[in-house]
């Protein structure tokens, strides 16, 4: 099915604004750094069979102490995402699309939103079995894309395990 999905993917452009990529960063394994995504499942079900008694498990006090403080952006990032996501299901593609960009300048970090709109207007302009993973403009739309940058672009520019942070230890 990989195979098959990455000979359907067409080339694809760079948003006119994008960041421009790290040296060297290739398509390196990008997004599977940071997490121990082989590990993760034993870590739940031994969570689930221990429940408190396992290594797993936090306490709420663990909880609180780990969750990051919420900014008012954060909420209003939120708020204009889910706007989007209305107009954007409604055929309002104009406005939804000035709400993604709002959320992700007000949330820059989060990457559900970003790769939720590119989704929404690659599988728009593609469309096909795999179009919801042109998440970049096709060449020669570069100038038409309505975001400031791109999926593969923004990727490129980090560091190994940023995409995917460890959470679990």
């Amino acid at each position: 099915a990989i195979q098959r999905l990455r000979a359907s993917l067409p080339t694809l452009g760079r948003a006119p604004h994008a960041p421009t990529p790290r040296e060297g960063s290739g398509q390196r394994n990008f997004l599977a750094g940071g997490q121990d995504r082989a590990g993760y499942p034993d870590k739940i079900r031994d969570w689930v069979e221990k429940g408190a008694a396992s290594p797993f498990a936090r306490s709420i006090d663990e909880v609180v102490a780990r969750s990051q403080p919420r900014p008012p952006e954060v909420s209003q990032a939120a708020a204009h995402f889910e706007l989007a996501t209305h107009l954007w299901t409604t055929g309002r593609h104009d406005l939804a699309i000035t709400h993604f960009n709002q959320a992700h300048r007000l949330q820059p970090d989060n990457w559900t939103y970003k790769r939720q709109a590119y989704s929404a207007v690659g599988n728009e302009r593609h469309g096909g079995e795999y179009g919801r993973f042109i998440q970049s403009p096709l060449p020669g739309e570069e100038e038409d894309w309505p975001f400031e940058s791109d999926f593969y672009s923004e990727v490129a520019t980090l560091e190994e395990g940023e995409y995917y942070p460890n959470t679990i230890s």
